[in-house]
């Protein structure tokens, strides 16, 4: 069920909630969390998509701030969602428009679960600072995605800059089982020589190759080098070279790998590109601070940066 509330306020919204709960048995009984998404009026629906599914692994309230144009007269149209429209949450979508079409604290208070965990995202463009910003405030974690920007190493190396604990980037979720099986391969070769070199191949416009690069470099201390491929085509191959023999994990397609280590039969690995909800779902499930990004967007990005030698496919 949809109820569209145009030029309305988030005091009638709250009401109208509670009445619904009262007619309708809507509750937010077992809601865990609210999220608030940050996006413009126009590219909601998709992180609605998002939100939702992942919402039925982490029940919580959707808040979404849709901005508007700011040169039009000074209103706010809502939108509550609920059963299946909702997911297994309530999305209540506020589309801000004049001076509310920027991001404020002021009008998404009013509708956070009391004493819940508030978790801020971006699916699109980020502020400059998203620990500073009205939300990010009052957010315990801040989640951006620099996949969405124009240029993703650009928008890594700000994340960096600005990093404060509670910030996360879906381009490090999307590495989850990537860093996984490499964890795996490193645990069996901590007896058999050290490795001399590393090679990372993933496409130009993909900030989690350089996560991933980063990742290694900075817990391996070893040379690197990345290979950009044509944009689009995602993370392709890990080398790690010793003198006994490389160790590679490569995945020419999107979803199966291929690994390669001496002495050992050649291993066939599902390693599929992670879904939207997927990602989202993750960084759900935890809500304290990722140390592992901080230092590797930190430390190691400004590592791999000033050492990374880059050739373009």
């Amino acid at each position: 069920m949809i109820v569209d509330l145009p030029s309305t306020t988030t005091s009638k919204i709250t009401k109208r909630i509670v009445k619904m709960r009262e007619q309708g048995g809507v509750v937010t009984l077992g809601r865990v969390l609210t999220l608030v998404v940050i996006t413009q009026n126009g590219q909601e629906e998709a992180a609605i998509a998002a939100a939702n599914l992942a919402s039925r692994e982490h029940p919580c309230r959707i808040i979404v701030l849709a901005a508007g144009s700011a040169g039009e007269p000074t209103r706010l149209d809502g939108e509550i969602r609920v059963g299946g429209d909702a997911g297994a949450s309530e999305v209540i979508v506020l589309r801000g428009y004049g001076e509310l079409a920027a991001e404020s604290e002021s009008v998404v208070s009013a509708l956070l679960l009391p004493d819940a965990p508030i978790v801020a995202w971006w699916p699109n463009e980020a502020p400059d600072s998203v620990s500073t910003s009205p939300v990010g405030r009052i957010a315990h974690r801040r989640i951006t995605d620099s996949a969405g920007q124009a240029d993703p190493r650009a928008a890594l190396e700000h994340i960096g800059a600005t990093y404060a604990a509670g910030d996360t980037d879906l381009a490090w979720t999307r590495l989850t089982n990537w860093r996984i099986q490499l964890a795996a391969v490193l645990d069996q070769l901590d007896t058999a020589g050290p490795i001399t070199g590393l090679q990372v191949e993933g496409a130009s416009d993909s900030p989690s190759t350089l996560l991933l690069a980063s990742w290694l470099h900075r817990a391996l201390g070893a040379p690197i080098t990345v290979t950009e491929d044509p944009r689009g085509t995602g993370i392709r191959r890990v080398v790690l070279e010793r003198e006994g023999g490389n160790v590679e994990l490569y995945r020419p397609g999107t979803i199966e790998a291929v690994l390669t280590q001496p002495g050992q039969p050649v291993q066939q690995i599902s390693l599929p590109r992670r879904t939207l909800q997927d990602c989202l779902a993750e960084e759900l499930r935890r809500l304290d601070p990722d140390e592992v990004f901080g230092e590797v967007i930190t430390e190691g990005m400004r590592k791999l940066l000033a050492e990374e030698k880059v050739i373009t496919a």
